[in-house]
């Protein structure tokens, strides 16, 4: 049987996507070549024609951009494949809209969620624009500052919003489409194009 040809572009995307895939799993010391080879189900040869050594790969996945991708991939995965405890999170929320002292839990784990993703939210901005003098970018398009509470706010949505969908309809919701269009937005965003969160 005959593959299916794939341009060298999506190849090296699909290698690219296969080395967060391991980084982000086992970490930067099981990065190999090989490994990433494996994951992406291509030859050793394949990854050494678009990389030659490790280095190349760590340089492209330890970028801002690269890095929040990992970290929104591994997240959208993890709370999908197994979304027991966002249905707990789910349950904790419903009753917190009833109790005040649950709802203060909620937002205060909400808040430790968030905070994971606000410090590489800023160093994402930073690399994608010229910033402002209070540390936000200002595309030229437009005078709304992205913020790094609001490209935060957007991870966690984007996170959670596949999480319920996962839950809701685990059979009909694809992962890898939902973070492929996240993933496009975060570069546009790095590369100071058109993604804007309003405060």
């Amino acid at each position: 049987m005959v593959g299916i040809k794939v341009s060298e572009e999506k190849r090296r995307e699909e290698i690219l996507r296969a080395a967060y895939d391991v980084a982000a799993r086992q970490g930067l010391e099981a990065l190999t070549l090989r490994a990433v080879a494996a994951r992406a189900d291509v030859s050793h040869g394949t990854v050494l024609f678009h990389f030659k050594r490790k280095h190349e790969l760590v340089a492209q996945i330890t970028r801002p951009s690269e890095r929040m991708h990992a970290l929104l991939r591994t997240e959208m995965d993890r709370l999908s494949i197994d979304p027991r405890h966002f249905r707990l999170f789910l349950d904790y929320w419903a009753f917190g809209v009833r109790t005040a002292s649950i709802r203060q839990r909620v937002r205060a784990a909400l808040e430790a969620y968030r905070s994971a993703f606000r410090d590489l939210a800023e160093v994402v901005i930073a690399a994608g624009g010229s910033s402002s003098s209070n540390g936000s970018i200002t595309p030229s398009t437009r005078t709304t500052p992205v913020t790094a509470d609001g490209v935060t706010a957007v991870a966690v949505s984007l996170i959670h919003g596949c999480a319920l969908q996962a839950v809701i309809d685990p059979k009909g919701f694809d992962v890898r489409q939902h973070f492929d269009a996240a993933a496009q937005m975060l570069d546009r965003l790095s590369d100071g194009g058109a993604v804007f969160v309003e405060q």
